[in-house]
């Protein structure tokens, strides 16, 4: 893939960007290895100030940036506002809560190991790479460079190709803020180059987010240098109905999970699974509001649904819903590829999904929602569980005993209930099985890249 920003309303390449040379690699990564030990001296304090100046940077330019992201990616421009401010919310967060999740554990009776005193510490391991996808240019890569820098981490970014104009905007923002040369940079390079970055040896982890096949990559080319990786991959979150819920709620959150982003989201609700007694007049309701989304500019603040990312997954997308109308599903709302400019889907709502069909499998990255039908909860379980993925789910019931049965059964990363499942700095976020392994936010987040040390003193 070309290293280019091609706008998906117009299908137009707006700019395109040489790769880097293994030359420039090469400086990027001797400059890393410098920042180690510069950062390494410094302090929370001293690193908290210079995050909070680098949100201040980012709070400043939400527009243009905003602007940016639509224009590489597609997202609504309200969306890309939300953001630039979720980012900034969690570099603060991690400004104000970075020494206390990584002080120093002591052990409470010493004398139990023969010792005057023993204590775990918390030390960054040294340059970091991340692999980031574009669906969430910024999100996805300061939610793991907010913890990786205030722990003492250096930070290396390898970023999808059709958004380099936002990787390069991170380029500079963490210098900019105050941090020392080299402690953030960005590789503009293609995906045949990061085998190479992983097993230099100054790069000490990995962490992605992207697609099973990306992650299966990278975790063999991390395994084979034992080096530790942290993945976040693709989702197939189930989104469980049972009698009790509040079906207008339930309808109204069903559409906003399901179309957020365009609905390029791994932790988007996917499969809706209804129960029988009110599968009617949920697929009513979810199909009244998805029908009623504006499609179209995402730079008009009207417009609820953009264009999907690339050409590439609307194609996908489209070829999955297909497959499925062609194998007995029906298209209760959309399921038809617009004609005109730009990679625009339809928010597209199918009931009589079956095994035979792609969809029943794979993960549909885009506002197409799959619903199902079940008599009881044991049988929404088994179908919700019957995914090679488990990164999030959601519930709606009233009844606590069938909210405390479906939080313990349910083979996920996250159980939200009665809610939409959302990343927050303050919880730990990832998932199980094909979704991936590691914990990104929260203390676990700052942790994960981190060698956790015993000391020991006679």
């Amino acid at each position: 893939m070309a290293i280019a920003t091609v706008n998906p309303t117009t299908g137009i390449t707006e700019r395109s960007f040489e790769p880097h040379s293994p030359e420039h690699v090469e400086r990027a990564l001797a400059r890393a290895e410098d920042a180690v030990s510069a950062l390494r001296s410094t302090d929370f304090s001293t690193r908290a100030a210079w995050m909070i100046r680098s949100a201040e940077i980012l709070e400043s330019e939400v527009e243009a940036v905003a602007v940016l992201l639509t224009t590489e990616m597609g997202k609504t421009l309200r969306s890309a506002r939300a953001e630039v401010q979720k980012c900034a919310k969690n570099m603060r967060f991690y400004a104000e809560h970075a020494e206390s999740f990584l002080a120093d554990e002591p052990l409470a009776d010493p004398s139990t190991v023969g010792a005057s005193s023993a204590f775990a510490r918390y030390e960054p391991l040294g340059v970091v790479l991340a692999v980031m996808p574009w669906n969430y240019p910024l999100w996805q890569v300061i939610r793991f460079a907010a913890p990786a820098l205030m722990a003492g981490n250096v930070g290396v970014l390898k970023h999808a190709s059709n958004v380099p104009q936002s990787a390069l905007y991170l380029d500079t923002l963490f210098t900019r803020g105050g941090f020392p040369a080299g402690a953030f940079s960005t590789l503009l390079i293609d995906a045949s180059a990061v085998a190479a970055v992983i097993a230099d040896p100054r790069v000490k982890a990995v962490t992605l987010t992207g697609s099973e096949p990306a992650g299966r990559s990278v975790a063999r080319t991390a395994g084979e240098s034992i080096k530790k990786a942290v993945l976040e991959l693709g989702g197939s979150d189930p989104f469980v109905v049972m009698p009790s819920a509040d079906i207008d709620a339930a309808a109204a959150v069903a559409t906003t999970s399901r179309t957020g982003n365009s609905g390029q989201s791994c932790i988007a609700a996917k499969r809706f699974i209804v129960h029988a007694d009110v599968f009617d007049e949920f697929v009513a309701a979810f199909s009244e509001r998805m029908r009623a989304l504006r499609v179209g500019d995402p730079l008009l603040d009207s417009t609820d649904v953009g264009p999907l990312a690339t050409r590439s997954g609307r194609d996908e997308l489209a070829e999955l819903v297909d497959d499925a109308v062609a194998h007995g599903a029906t298209a209760v709302v959309g399921g038809t590829t617009p004609d005109g400019p730009g990679w625009f889907y339809p928010p597209t709502v199918l009931t009589g999904i079956t095994g035979s069909m792609r969809l029943h499998q794979e993960e549909a990255f885009g506002p197409v929602a799959s619903v199902y039908r079940v008599s009881s909860a044991s049988e929404a379980i088994a179908l919700a569980n019957g995914t090679r993925f488990g990164l999030s789910s959601a519930v709606w019931s009233a009844d606590p005993a069938e909210q405390d049965r479906f939080s313990r059964e349910l083979d996920a990363g996250a159980v939200f209930i009665n809610g939409m499942t959302v990343s927050y700095p303050e919880l730990p976020f990832g998932g199980i099985k094909d979704s991936g392994y590691g914990r990104e936010l929260a203390a676990a987040g700052i942790r994960e890249f981190c060698n956790l040390k015993t000391i020991w003193k006679a």
